[in-house]
């Protein structure tokens, strides 16, 4: 299914799976049991040192995806290889299905592209909110799952957004460290709460105007509406941002953009930027 090239003298397939890729047991289970690692079609030793160089092929069973596909892709992938794909979500498209009737998300589009192109699996490693436009990261396979979503869990995979917030920031960066939790008032908004979720948000004002400015924020965790409820909190909420206390504009929107993301790919052994357009 794919080719992985040992990249240091002496890693055992083992040492890969375990250790640097930090595979369940489960997963490195299932592949000795099937099998799935060899060298040129030949079984494979799994605690044999390799060559750097060496071309390991993995080849196992993949479960299909059950998004609906759409009759046409109709999102921008910004980027793909064999193991993932990077995909700019509209704004007012949901991220994935969250009930029967959910057939326009952007899984379902997404899943469109994959069958086009002779593959049936396809699982989204980060959410955005429906009106948050950008990049979306989707794995391809369930290792590349597995791997990616170890690496947002350890913050590497580094998320860039852009947003126009009401009034000026007084400092030029800074980083806001305040627990999310749900409001009990409201289904679907956020509040800081001390009993809520770990949340971390660093920001860097990247344009002043007249009653707002741009900042750039990174994302360290990613919990729901984590910007939204952040920048609110610090007393500038997102332009547009009505739910979290701001003006309403004439597009009745907020203007909430994935602007890149960022990260060492576990398959190429290189970095990857892509930013959005």
């Amino acid at each position: 299914m794919f080719t992985y090239t040992i990249n240091e003298n002496g890693l055992t397939v083992e040492e890969l799976l375990r250790t640097k890729w930090r595979l369940g047991k489960k997963i490195v289970h299932e592949l000795r049991m099937a099998k799935a690692v060899t060298i040129s079609d030949e079984p494979i030793l799994w605690k044999e040192p390799l060559d750097k160089g060496t071309k390991i092929q993995f080849a196992f069973d993949v479960p299909a995806s059950n998004y609906e596909p759409t009759t046409e892709c109709n999102v921008v992938i910004r980027y793909e290889d064999e193991h993932c794909l990077i995909v700019s979500k509209p704004k007012g498209m949901a991220t994935h299905p969250n009930s029967p009737d959910d057939k326009n998300t952007c899984m379902n589009h997404v899943m469109r592209h994959i069958l086009n192109n002779g593959g049936h699996y396809v699982e989204h490693v980060h959410r955005l909110d429906q009106g948050t436009n950008g990049l979306l990261l989707v794995a391809k396979h369930p290792i590349a799952k597995s791997i990616f979503d170890r690496m947002i869990e350890e913050k590497t995979i580094i998320r860039t957004y852009a947003a126009e917030v009401q009034g000026n920031i007084r400092t030029d960066s800074g980083t806001i460290r305040e627990a999310i939790g749900k409001d009990r008032h409201h289904n679907t908004r956020r509040v800081v709460s001390p009993t809520g979720q770990h949340a971390v948000t660093h920001y860097e004002v990247v344009n002043r105007y007249k009653g707002t400015c741009v900042v750039h924020v990174v994302l360290e965790t990613g919990r729901t509406h984590q910007i939204r409820v952040h920048m609110a909190h610090l007393g500038h909420p997102i332009v547009g941002d009505t739910m979290y206390g701001a003006r309403e504009t004439s597009s009745g929107d907020y203007a909430l953009h994935a602007i890149q993301l960022a990260f060492e790919h576990p398959f190429l052994n290189e970095s990857v930027v892509v930013k959005d357009q």
